[in-house]
């Protein structure tokens, strides 16, 4: 399935790296990858034709602190991405280095936990995992962060541009040990939010429509209590709901669905379920044949790579990415390059500085389509579900908004179409539960789409 392209990255040398966002960091009109860096520097790789390039500012970069997830959104509804970037230093509870949350204004990075009247707000409990929401529909987003062994937040600026934590008068500020995020419309029409945890069960946060949630996981039969999430990720299976699959340190891996009496059931087959050092899990269609295949990405063994095939959930050959001896902390994908294959970029480190890996496809001639639809201010519209339909069957894809345990994937819906060579039509719901029809686009070509 993979083609090692690690040589593509200039000056790779090892590093303790953690999470990877898919952003376009410097408001260019370019995505570009960034990399948490673990008392090194933040790196941002940007595709210049030819190879990928550290391109960050010494701000972005930010030798002091020591990074390990990233997320990106609008939070101020200017039409570009903030960055929130969490640094740790202790395993749980408190810690002495504060998170960042990078505005990009007028050239250069503006850390707005720094500004005089934010002073006290910043986050100094060890996160685990931070997640864009939109939780009201109104094309802004908010930041959720799962802490461990501390009550969970969720950032928003109010309406004088002050930057507050909501978690309370959300309902969320649960503490726990707080581990993946994930969110999206699950049982609501709005952005839900599942939250892994460690040592403890999971929440599945429903979006009640008026800016709070309720934890409804016990009442659908995914909380899970005795297992410890890690990597998460939202499955197109091929029913009108989106599966969840998510990743237990050790434990068993899940494939949950929806089913029709209200609970989710595990479909996953023993070979996914078997149990792994597990951290990053993406969901993405590789190959372009149409279907989503599975990626399981672990420290110290072999990755794992599922598709499903004839109805079944099987292994497929990884090629270049087995990776048996790397120790991985983070994954992300993309198709910086342009060519309509994703781009699978892992992390290693934590116990032993290692370079970062590259990873392209095997070249086919399978068709293909992108779609970037953008908020009612002009930023990547994460959360957005956009569906596809086409004379042999109909599917779905998320604008990611987090996921994959510290990481976040580019906002695009990439959708592999197999030799079929026409689409019927093309569906976008929004945050905000509106929708917004298209028709017969063009194949093998990215479609941006201004919100309407």
């Amino acid at each position: 399935m993979f083609i090692n392209r690690s040589d593509l990255i200039l000056n790779n040398d090892p590093k303790l790296h953690y999470g990877i966002a898919v952003t376009d960091a410097d408001n260019d009109g370019a995505f570009e990858f960034l990399v948490a860096g673990f008392g090194g520097r933040n790196v941002m790789l940007k595709w210049d034709g030819h190879r990928y390039q550290d391109m960050g500012s010494n701000t972005l970069a930010d030798h002091t602190r020591q990074a390990i997830g990233i997320a990106a959104a609008d939070i101020d509804a200017d039409g570009y991405e903030e960055l929130y970037i969490l640094n740790t230093d202790s395993y749980m509870g408190p810690k002495t280095l504060g998170d960042r949350l990078f505005d990009f204004v007028d050239g250069r990075y503006v850390d707005l936990f720094e500004v005089p009247q934010h002073s006290g707000i910043t986050n100094m409990m060890a996160g685990r995992s931070v997640v864009a929401v939109d939780r009201v529909g109104d094309g802004t987003y908010g930041f959720f962060i799962a802490n461990y062994g501390a009550p969970m937040r969720l950032y928003e600026l109010d309406l004088d541009g002050n930057l507050i934590d909501v978690a309370a008068a959300a309902g969320v500020n649960f503490t726990t040990g707080g581990r993946g995020l994930l969110s999206l419309p699950l049982v609501s029409s709005y952005m839900d939010i599942f939250a892994g945890n460690e040592n403890g069960a999971n929440y599945l946060f429903r979006n009640n429509g008026d800016g709070t949630y309720t934890d409804v996981a016990l009442d659908v039969g995914i909380d899970d209590p005795q297992e410890h999430v890690r990597g998460i990720a939202a499955v197109d299976i091929g029913s009108s709901d989106f599966a969840i699959v998510y990743g237990n340190w050790l434990g068993s891996h899940r494939l949950f669905m929806p089913s029709s009496d209200g609970l989710w059931d595990d479909i996953a087959p023993p070979l996914m379920a078997y149990p792994s050092t597990i951290r990053t899990v993406i969901a993405a269609d590789f190959d372009n044949d149409g279907y989503q295949e599975i990626f399981f990405n672990n420290i110290g063994e072999a990755n794992r790579l599922f598709g499903l095939r004839d109805g079944d959930w099987v292994p497929l050959n990884m090629g270049d990415a087995v990776e048996r001896d790397k120790l991985g902390t983070g994954a992300a994908i993309a198709d910086l390059d342009g060519d309509g294959r994703l781009e699978l970029l892992i992390a290693h480190g934590e116990s032993a500085r290692q370079p970062l890996s590259l990873y392209h496809s095997v070249p086919n001639d399978n068709n293909w389509i992108r779609i970037l639809p953008y908020t009612r201010y002009g930023a990547p519209a994460r959360g957005a579900v956009v569906t596809l339909r086409s004379a042999n069957r109909t599917q779905k894809r998320v604008i990611d908004a987090g996921s994959g345990y510290l990481c976040q994937m580019e906002p695009v819906a990439h959708f592999g179409l197999g030799t079929e060579t026409r689409i019927d039509s093309i569906e976008i719901r929004y945050p905000d539960g509106s929708r917004q029809a298209l028709g017969a686009l063009a194949i093998n070509q990215l479609h941006k789409v201004a919100y309407s």
